[in-house]
């Protein structure tokens, strides 16, 4: 009985699989006629499939399938990104990224607080926590709209790697808020601190071992025997990195982003690429972060909660207008004007705070303490609801006609 219930589970999660890549497939072909990232109309789509509409896709956001499609996808996707990242362009906006992954953090999160505390008239410390869980930006959105829309090339790098990096800040000050909501302690700056340069140190020491080891074996001139085999070894690294910086308490996200950078920055390595080689490898990574997006943004979509988003409606939106309109330029402006170094244009910021979808780690965030029965969870959920459809709908679908009018746009 327990056999034939497994078999009659595999069957339809392999049904609903096919379902996902065919309608995915579609979807994509839909969003190039439209001209628009392709995330955006996953989403619409996902919105359709799911149990509010259609009920074609139904896979509950605790369930193993969902997880293990969110940390897979995120990963591999944060991996391809990191894989177009320039360390020359880097090192001359790396201030810019560090200030704004960590002090632009607690700075979007108290604005956005501030505002969810008078609109919504929640207790001061849930307002601060539905602050913390928006406050991080979404490598998962982010880069397949950099990968679609040729963006001026230190702007795009440093908006994807801020939000690579900001994924193991905005964790640690969600969790920290939630330790004072629940009673189970107090809020320690200097621990917050140790904390995050302790997973973003460990993140970048992994990614960067194993991001080595794979250009060595995949491309060394005499020890490059598996050269045949790099897509393998990509699948392999991403895990591993992920898994291995996961086991040590640091951001696995962050792993896999470094390991991009590494892999794609091979010559700067002193490795050398041959170009069929490097062709089937950049063809297999285009392939598999187009499936993975199209899994997750679907699912996205399928899972939004309309009953519960309804439920906050207009103090949602009022407040994540707020977030879009306030706090995510104070923190540009705050944290990017000091740089002199990076010497940033008046447009080149006003295309960053434009710049900051909202998407799978805020709303797996979300979804966590709604699972813990965090203080104020329903709100937080539905104002994170709410900031996902309005940020992808609105920022993603603008972002290639802002560039253009701020002459940051790259013309094919």
């Amino acid at each position: 009985m327990e056999a034939t219930a497994s078999l009659e589970l595999a069957k339809h999660t392999l049904l609903v699989f096919g379902i996902l890549l065919a309608v995915g497939t579609l979807s994509g072909l839909l969003a190039r006629l439209a001209r628009v990232p392709d995330v955006v109309v996953f989403l619409l789509i996902g919105m359709l499939l799911g149990p509010g509409v259609l009920g074609l896709v139904d896979i509950k956001t605790d369930s193993a399938v969902n997880q293990l499609i969110l940390i897979f996808g995120s990963s591999y996707i944060l991996f391809d990104g990191g894989a177009s990242i320039r360390l020359k362009v880097l090192k001359e906006v790396w201030i810019t990224v560090v200030v704004i992954a960590t002090i632009g953090v607690l700075i979007s999160a108290a604005i956005t607080g501030a505002a969810a505390y008078y609109i919504l008239g929640v207790p001061f410390i849930v307002a601060l926590l539905l602050g913390a869980t928006l406050a991080s930006t979404d490598p998962a959105t982010l880069v397949p709209v950099f990968k679609q829309i040729r963006i001026k090339e230190r702007v795009a790098q440093t908006v994807m790697s801020e939000s690579a990096f900001n994924d193991a800040m905005g964790a640690i000050v969600t969790f920290a808020v939630l330790g004072v909501a629940m009673g189970a302690g107090e809020f320690s700056p200097g621990d917050a601190v140790m904390d995050l340069i302790k997973q973003s140190v460990l993140g970048i020491v992994i990614g960067g071992v194993l991001g080595y080891l794979a250009a060595f074996m995949i491309s060394h001139e005499r020890f490059g025997f598996l050269a045949e085999y790099a897509p393998v070894v990509t699948l392999m690294a991403v895990i591993g990195a992920y898994m291995s910086a996961d086991g040590l308490h640091s951001s696995g996200f962050m792993a896999v982003f470094v390991f991009g950078i590494m892999l794609g920055n091979q010559e700067s390595l002193g490795f050398r690429r041959i170009h069929h080689d490097e062709t089937i490898l950049e063809d297999f990574i285009m392939t598999t972060a187009l499936i993975m997006r199209m899994f997750i943004f679907i699912l996205l979509g399928s899972q939004v909660d309309f009953a519960l988003m309804n439920k906050y409606l207009l103090g949602g939106v009022a407040v994540v207008t707020l977030f879009m309109l306030v706090a995510r330029p104070a923190t540009v402006f705050l944290c990017a004007l000091p740089d002199r170094r990076a010497k940033w244009s008046f447009k080149e910021m006003l295309f960053m705070c434009w710049t900051r979808e909202t998407g799978v780690i805020p709303g797996a965030l979300a979804g966590l303490l709604l699972g813990m029965k965090a203080p104020g969870a329903q709100i937080i959920a539905s104002v994170t609801f709410i900031a996902i459809l309005m940020t992808i709908l609105i920022q993603a679908t603008t972002t290639k006609w802002l560039a253009r009018k701020l002459d940051l746009l790259v013309e094919e």
